[in-house]
């Protein structure tokens, strides 16, 4: 089924100066456009040209040449879009590309939109929802175990499993629906124990994909961690050594860091989006003091915190009036003793709930701060050959709602209430276990994950 009557064309290889650049042409007239604008040496028709076939010639525009390229054929159905499409590769310079896709405008194509290549290809049933999501998460990817959780593979895992649960669901539903269509035969398959069972059995599977999304968001989309302490203990150094480069200037003069230094770091499999503070403690410095408020409005935000003590000094007010601030939070607090290296002066004693590790930035990381943030994320958990994990909010959202209204229909066969009373509740459930998938799903959460896309993706 073909939702547009329109062709589109643009870009989509990286905007840019380069050796060859791709203009994509997709819709029901991509073919007759592209014949306006492209010349085979052959001396063939754009027309005539087979599905798969690809050919060189000459590109015009307002009756002149003004590149020569390759053009290739993909016919509907077989294409990516599932419609007409005409991929032109020609040199890749900016102003040179941009007269291309003009001259594929004035043949009578418009301005693709973000993402709207994939998202005509979701609709025409090329891909999943699933599928599309993953692909800009590929495209996004900044580490290996982003590229890993975002395969085809473990889309066609996660498909899987979503699959079954809904599987689960239809069946348990199908004996519901015989007892609505006929009350007064005892034709269910199934009595209410036994669906109030197999309900349960169904929340089960769908409480253990919900928990995957701790270790999903953890790898794909990062917590938020700040590195708080007091002046000159330590933070930016460790977040040099997170980064495994040169990031902050480390200097033995207090106060070097009065701004906060945002980053991504991949620390094992968790990805940590990084805020290393200015140090925080009293000053008349305007400009200092403007560092340590945003210090505080990151710590507000974060999900993680790294609070770096310097045991080689003794505790100060400073000290003191962090782990205050931390008590307040309701996150992990990860309390880093650094340069343990050196003869111990600190004395005072840290709040039981922090983690506390010892460790010297000289030295390295210790082994000790990845295994603590992998327990913390259940990163560990994920196994990369066979684990069906949840990587977006908007699939986390639709797996608690399902939950929801598993517990709803549960409570009304605990309360007497007939199958058919309870189906009500379930058959909502099942077309929340189809969004997170994207089998059933609205037109406006469509367009908002397809949005995330570039042109001519």
């Amino acid at each position: 089924m073909h939702y547009y009557d329109d062709t589109v064309a643009a870009i989509s290889t990286a905007y840019g100066k380069g050796g060859v650049a791709l203009i994509r042409v997709s819709g029901p007239s991509a073919l007759e456009i592209c014949q306006r604008v492209f010349l085979p040496k052959s001396g063939k028709r754009v027309l005539d040209l087979a599905a798969g076939q690809c050919v060189y010639g000459d590109i015009i525009k307002d009756g002149r040449v003004i590149d020569d390229g390759l053009l290739t054929v993909f016919r509907a159905p077989r294409s990516f879009t599932g419609e007409d499409v005409v991929e032109l590769s020609c040199h890749g310079g900016i102003l040179l590309t941009s007269r291309v896709l003009e001259a594929l405008f004035d043949a009578g194509a418009r301005q693709a939109e973000a993402g709207e290549f994939s998202k005509r290809a979701f609709l025409n049933g090329k891909t999943s929802l699933t599928e599309s999501e993953a692909v800009i998460d590929r495209i996004n990817a900044e580490n290996d175990s982003q590229l890993r959780l975002s395969s085809n593979t473990a889309v066609r895992r996660l498909s899987a499993e979503c699959a079954g649960i809904y599987n689960d669901l239809v069946a348990l539903l199908a004996s519901a629906y015989v007892y609505t269509d006929y009350p007064d035969e005892d034709l269910s398959d199934l009595s209410n124990e036994q669906l109030l069972q197999g309900l349960c059995a169904v929340r089960t599977r769908l409480e253990g994909l919900l928990a995957s999304y701790k270790a999903g968001r953890a790898v794909m989309e990062g917590i938020p961690t700040a590195i708080l302490g007091k002046p000159n203990t330590g933070k930016s150094s460790l977040l040099n050594l997170l980064l495994k480069r040169e990031r902050a200037i480390v200097s033995p003069v207090a106060g070097t860091t009065r701004d906060t230094v945002e980053e991504s770091a991949l620390l094992g499999r968790v990805t940590l989006r990084l805020a290393d503070t200015a140090g925080i403690h009293q000053t008349g410095d305007l400009v200092e003091s403007i560092g340590i408020a945003r210090s505080l409005e990151k710590l507000k935000e974060a999900e993680l915190v790294f609070a770096v003590f310097d045991m080689s000094r003794p505790a100060e007010e400073e000290d003191e009036a962090l782990i205050a601030r931390l008590l307040e939070k309701d996150c992990p607090v990860i309390a880093l003793l650094n340069k343990c290296d050196l003869e111990k002066s600190f004395d005072l004693a840290l709040p039981e709930h922090f983690l506390q590790i010892e460790m010297s930035c000289k030295q390295g990381l210790p082994p000790a701060l990845e295994e603590t943030v992998a327990r913390l994320f259940e990163t560990e958990r994920i196994n990369y050959d066979d684990s069906a994990v949840l990587t977006s909010a908007r699939q986390a959202a639709a797996a608690k709602r399902a939950i929801a209204l598993i517990d709803s229909a549960m409570d009304a066969l605990d309360m007497g209430l007939t199958q058919d009373v309870a189906a009500l509740d379930a058959e909502l459930a099942l077309a929340e276990i189809g969004e997170i998938d994207g089998r059933t799903v609205g037109e406006d959460i469509v367009s908002a994950i397809f949005s995330r896309f570039c042109v001519g993706k």
